[in-house]
C-alpha cells in the first residue's frame, strides 16, 4: 500500500497520479494538482483538472470522476476511507509545482507568509522569475523587487487582475 506521510499526501498522491493521468489524457484533460489532506475527521483526495481551453465544467468533472473512482476502487492505493473530489483549480489557483510558476511569469499573485516578515503577512505581487535550484520566486511588490523563498510561504495563488492595485497595471 502507498504511504500517507507528508503534508500533501506524498506517496499516495504519486500513486493516484499514476492512475489519474491516463484517464485525464483520454478525456483531453490535464492534471493541475492532486492533494490528499485530513480535515477534521475526514480525508479528502482532491484531483484538480484543466482543459486546453481553460474552461472545466461539471460535465468534465463527472467524466473524470466516474472512471477515476472505479480505477481507485479496483487498484485500492489508499487503505482508509476518503472523499474523492474532482474539480477545477479555479481563478485563484494555488501554485505549488515548478511548472505552475514557470507558466505564470508576469502574472499577479497573492502571497501569504507562514510567519510575518518585515511587518507583512500577506501581499500582492507580480511574479517575474522562478528559481528551481533554491525554491524561490522573484516578484515585484509595493516594496520593490523581492526574492521570496517558497518554504517561507503558506500559499502562493493567482490573483484576479480586476482587483489588482493600480501600480501593478501595465501602461500598454
Amino acid at each position: 500500500m502507498a504511504g500517507k506521510k507528508g503534508g500533501r499526501g506524498g506517496n499516495t498522491v504519486s500513486a493516484v497520479y499514476d492512475i489519474a493521468k491516463p484517464i485525464a489524457d483520454s478525456l483531453g484533460l490535464t492534471i493541475w494538482d492532486i492533494t490528499y489532506d485530513k480535515e477534521g475527521a475526514l480525508r479528502y483526495l482532491r484531483v484538480l483538472i484543466e482543459k486546453p481551453d481553460g474552461f472545466v465544467d461539471m460535465d468534465d468533472c463527472e467524466a473524470m470522476t466516474r472512471p477515476l473512482s472505479a480505477a481507485l476502487d479496483e487498484r485500492d492505493p489508499i487503505d482508509e476511507q476518503y472523499m474523492l473530489e474532482v474539480g477545477s483549480p479555479g481563478l485563484g489557483r494555488e501554485l505549488r509545482k515548478p511548472e505552475h510558476f514557470e507558466a505564470f511569469i508576469d502574472c499577479p499573485l497573492r502571497i501569504r507568509y507562514i510567519r510575518e516578515k518585515d511587518g507583512v503577512k500577506e501581499f500582492i505581487a507580480v511574479l517575474t522569475a522562478y528559481n528551481k535550484e533554491n525554491g524561490s520566486i522573484t516578484a515585484e511588490t509595493e516594496r520593490g523587487t523581492e526574492e521570496i523563498l517558497l518554504a517561507d510561504t503558506a500559499f502562493v495563488r493567482l490573483y484576479d487582475d480586476e482587483d489588482l492595485p493600480e501600480e501593478f497595471l501595465s501602461d500598454e
